[in-house]
């Protein structure tokens, strides 16, 4: 019962989480491309609500002049800017900057793309909202910018958390969590995998609206066992863990896919995600784990209502997910 009472917080904590604030943290992305000595197209992406995006503004270094104008696009709830720059010198060694990162909660991706010499990936982020250009990029510096682009991914995906939370509530042991929670790692890591290299590839709105779509299952099921109930999910959740996890993985892939991977590590970029998403995932556990201790000490048995009253708030939320990415989809 105790366990119950710390999931129905964490539910709750997840249901005051708009749709809007989803649209602030996702990562901007900005491409620079050399097609001339010294001269670079600037592709600048960023979050967008509706027809207004977050107030970003790349900031040059001072050699640089803009030889175009930036011409916008609204592209997938996203504003896309291009223009071209002229850099006397060129932009190895200077600084770019982010103008007003420092507000939000975004980090920036940047990929430079040289002509002479392999793109190089690098990350802005609100404590660090500037870099100098490298002239030479070294692995470790790619792995740790996607392993905390993981872990940020799967703590600020409400849905993928959601979905480990009915795992959580629906299995009773240890043994059976263990093994659901690695089927669920086993399928995401294939289909992101699959994804990433071209293999398999579906669209990121039904994919999207499905995810949700799975947490309602899972929270039906929930209720059914609680009542009594047979259920396949039950008994054999790494069934159910393992099949969703291959739709989760196309939800991680397309994190992957706004953020953009540097060509010339692909697998290094896609193994420390894959490995940032596990360590992030496993921290959430650790904090249920941690909560439920502590309640334990302190609460008293829920009864009737209350007790049911996490499965019937996962569903919800799920739910309204569901509308909404579909009603999203279809308009």
């Amino acid at each position: 019962m105790i366990l119950r009472l710390a999931l129905l917080w964490l539910a709750c904590l997840a249901a005051v989480a708009p749709s809007a604030t989803a649209h602030e943290i996702r990562p901007a992305f900005l491409q620079v491309r050399e097609i001339e000595p010294h001269v670079y197209d600037f592709l600048w992406k960023t979050p967008a609500r509706g027809d207004m995006r977050l107030a970003l503004n790349v900031v040059q270094p001072e050699s640089c002049t803009n030889a175009s104008e930036p011409r916008s696009t609204l592209v997938d709830g996203a504003v896309i800017q291009r223009w071209r720059t002229q850099c006397d010198g060129g932009l190895v060694g200077q600084t770019l900057a982010v103008e007003n990162l420092a507000r939000t909660l975004t980090d920036v991706i940047v990929r430079f793309e040289p002509m002479d010499g392999p793109p190089k990936t690098l990350r802005l982020t609100p404590d660090a909202p500037a870099i100098i250009i490298p002239a030479v990029q070294q692995w470790p510096e790619i792995a740790v910018t996607f392993f905390v682009l993981g872990v940020e991914h799967i703590l600020l995906g409400f849905d993928h958390l959601l979905f480990v939370l009915a795992l959580l509530l629906l299995i009773s042991d240890l043994p059976r969590l263990l093994g659901a929670v690695t089927a669920f790692t086993l399928a995401h890591s294939l289909t992101l995998a699959g994804t990433t290299f071209g293999w398999i590839g579906l669209p990121s709105a039904p994919v999207e609206a499905t995810i949700a779509l799975s947490i309602v299952f899972l929270a039906v099921e929930i209720v059914r066992v609680r009542r009594g109930a047979s259920s396949l999910t039950a008994q054999a959740p790494w069934l159910a863990a393992f099949a969703f996890g291959l739709l989760h993985g196309f939800g991680f892939a397309g994190a992957l896919r706004e953020i953009g991977i540097p060509e010339d590590s692909v697998a290094t970029a896609l193994v420390f995600f894959n490995l940032g998403v596990e360590a992030g995932q496993l921290a959430f556990i650790g904090v249920v784990v941690a909560l439920v201790a502590v309640l334990r000490r302190v609460a008293l048995p829920a009864r009737g209502l209350v007790a049911s009253a996490p499965s019937y708030a996962i569903g919800t939320i799920a739910a309204f997910w569901f509308i909404e990415r579909t009603v999203a989809m279809l308009s």
